[in-house]
């Protein structure tokens, strides 16, 4: 299957770093002229270099704002006014006490992981659909079907995602314009690897190692057994993206490598 993209324009929020970046890579690979998005001047710039010097010919550019917010968002819509394609990266996650969330934690983690996909759906969908062509793609998790218990707030998150991307997919009903939601596992990103340093340092261990033991101790479901590549789930995002996957939509897609212990 060789996927082409080469006309549209790609916008990916959080996709400085993990998978947001390996996405943006990898659309820019296909063609597609993508738009780069962190909260950070440095970072995007830092992001847009790379993809330049690793994709020959790459069409790339970079939007600091931080998708998080409201204003954020208008700041994207303002540098950005369409795009072909929206992938809904950004996220935020971390464990903690459902007691010890406070409230702020839990309004923040629903601006992030939520609301930024909403506003930003909610204001480029109409041109997609006036097009009849189009795809978002939202980030959700594993932990949106998988609720884990030591981070609540989050998983409520990937939840919420989920019901919206669904939801959306039916609103865009014979538009042309696709909507689907992809469920990463344990992936080893650079959040990950930050979360695995003590154990790496204190057992003398590789991030590899101590990747595959966090999945057989905390997700002993996995069929993998190890944590996913960032590239590993760009693919399925950017298939997601593709014109080949035009009958693809209102889904679920797994990159969990088995945590989820479904049949269907």
């Amino acid at each position: 299957m060789h996927i082409s993209l080469k006309g549209k324009t790609a916008l990916l929020t959080g996709s400085t770093k993990g998978i947001g970046f390996a996405a943006a890579k990898g659309l820019a690979e296909a063609g597609a002229a993508v738009v780069v998005n962190g909260r950070t001047q440095e970072a995007v710039d830092k992001a847009v270099s790379s993809i330049r010097e690793s994709v020959s010919g790459a069409d790339v550019k970079g939007v600091a704002a931080n998708a998080g917010t409201a204003d954020g968002c208008n700041a994207i819509f303002d540098a950005v006014p369409d795009c072909d394609i929206l992938v809904n990266n950004v996220g935020i996650f971390g464990p903690k006490d459902f007691f010890e969330i406070t409230d702020d934690e839990w309004q923040q983690m629903f601006d992030i992981n939520v609301m930024s996909g909403v506003r930003l759906a909610r204001g480029y969908l109409p041109k997609m659909k006036d097009r009849g062509w189009g795809r978002v793609v939202f980030l959700s998790s594993e932990s949106g079907l998988n609720m884990p218990p030591e981070m609540l707030h989050y998983g409520f998150s990937k939840t919420a995602v989920l019901g919206i991307s669904r939801g959306l997919a039916k609103i865009m009903s014979a538009t042309g314009v696709t909507v689907n939601s992809v469920l990463p596992g344990p992936t080893l990103s650079e959040g990950v690897a930050s979360m695995l340093q003590d154990d790496v340092k204190e057992r003398g261990v590789s991030l590899e190692e101590a990747g595959r033991d966090f999945v057989k101790a905390h997700r002993p479901s996995s069929i993998l057994q190890r944590p996913a590549t960032v590239e590993e789930v760009a693919n399925m995002i950017i298939y997601a993206c593709s014109e080949q996957a035009s009958a693809t939509t209102g889904a679920a897609l797994r990159v969990d490598g088995g945590v989820v212990d479904s049949i269907a």
